[in-house]
């Protein structure tokens, strides 16, 4: 029998509403000592079930989600079909699931799966396990990977300070198969991408961007780019790609850059430069030297990890936004991403708003948009849509 959280009195409903995490604020007990990483069930003040998850006395999460039927375990069986599910949205509904695609199989909660996400980049995949309950079954997981998929190779990457969150030692390494090769690469769009799969970004390559990178290289023809935190030249090649009349991609790192490069040799595209600096003094250097361009991409890493940090990273972005409102040509086109998810797309909007008045320049949103269609939202959990990217025009 599954050890058992208690709820407080009146705190159940977001649970009965199938939200997946529960904090220590609405717990009042636990009966049955259960060890981190073990499976519990979730029971209202009055004693009725409300779900089974996974519980870890070290997390800010004590209790995740997984099932709200009592009669199902969280098994091995369970997992399957669990991925089962992600992996029938990617392949029989998106058509994702073409040679040498790059696509995401599992987005952690949007998928159900709370602390675990699954990547596909051709015939290898990267997992990352942000919870310890789902880290401590990652065999299980493993096998269900490898029957669903069947890939050459599956790799671990990790988070850096999960350790700490969730009280699990876990490090980048190869869990089964082939590694993948230093050449390894994806189609995406008509375009070819090199990916890194032990050292590169997040797992290997920004996915997520996937169709707002198409959407702004349809934008770019005969423009000058500028593409802002470029990593391996995703945003800027793109704009090459599109028609534009030159492209500069600024980021901090070398390794990241010098993907990039390969990559635009990669797709045969010539008129393209990527320097290595830090961005938002470059990019005051760029405002100093008189510097235009018609299109700037502003796609900067997650500023904020938690809600203390928010303030500090509107600091970040509203400074990011007024160095590219100097550098825009009039009638330019401003792509702006955020990857904060606890800012807002109506934050981003009203930061816009404020910094194009302070300016004295007018701005006409053209498009709102969020991830690829393989990073869904799940309704029950909002949390997971992250992603934002507004493609605007600067008068």
């Amino acid at each position: 029998m599954s050890a058992k959280v208690i709820l407080r009195a009146k705190r159940a409903q977001p649970f009965f509403g199938r939200h997946p995490w529960v904090f220590p604020g609405a717990i009042e007990r636990v009966e049955g000592a259960p060890a981190d990483g073990d499976e519990v069930d979730l029971v209202s003040h009055g004693g009725n079930f409300v779900a089974r998850g996974l519980y870890n006395s070290q997390s800010k999460i004590n209790v995740r989600l997984y099932c709200w039927e009592p009669a199902v375990p969280l098994d091995r069986a369970f997992f399957r079909e669990r991925l089962s599910t992600a992996v029938r949205l990617r392949h029989d509904v998106l058509k994702l699931n073409t040679p040498d695609a790059g696509y995401r199989v599992c987005f952690s909660e949007s998928d159900y799966l709370s602390g675990m996400v699954v990547d596909r980049y051709g015939d290898w995949l990267t997992v990352q396990f942000t919870a310890l309950g789902v880290a401590n079954r990652r065999e299980m997981i493993v096998d269900a990977l490898r029957e669903l998929l069947e890939p050459k190779g599956i790799y671990l990457r990790t988070e850096k300070g999960i350790g700490k969150l969730e009280g699990v030692e876990l490090h980048d390494q190869l869990l089964w198969g082939e590694s993948p090769p230093a050449d390894l690469s994806i189609a995406e769009n008509g375009m070819r991408f090199l990916v890194n799969l032990t050292e590169g970004q997040k797992t290997g390559y920004y996915l997520d961007q996937r169709d707002n990178r198409a959407a702004v290289a349809r934008l770019c023809g005969g423009k000058r780019v500028l593409d802002a935190f470029c990593y391996s030249g995703g945003f800027g090649l793109y704009a090459a790609k599109g028609g534009a009349s030159e492209v500069l991609g600024v980021d901090a790192s070398e390794p990241a850059l010098e993907l990039a490069r390969k990559n635009a040799t990669l797709n045969e595209l010539n008129d393209v430069t990527f320097e290595n600096a830090d961005v938002f003094k470059h990019l005051g250097e760029l405002v100093a030297s008189g510097r235009q361009f018609d299109v700037v991409v502003l796609d900067p890493p997650k500023f904020a990890r938690n809600r203390a940090a928010v303030p500090d990273a509107l600091k970040g972005y509203r400074r990011l936004h007024q160095l590219a409102l100097k550098l825009l040509a009039k009638d330019g086109l401003l792509v702006s991403c955020c990857c904060t998810g606890l800012i807002a797309m109506t934050d981003l909007e009203e930061l816009l708003a404020q910094v194009t008045v302070e300016a004295r320049r007018d701005l006409q949103i053209v498009e709102r948009r969020g991830p690829a269609a393989d990073h869904p939202v799940a309704v029950t959990c909002r949390e997971s849509g992250y992603l934002k990217c507004l493609i605007s025009r600067v008068l």
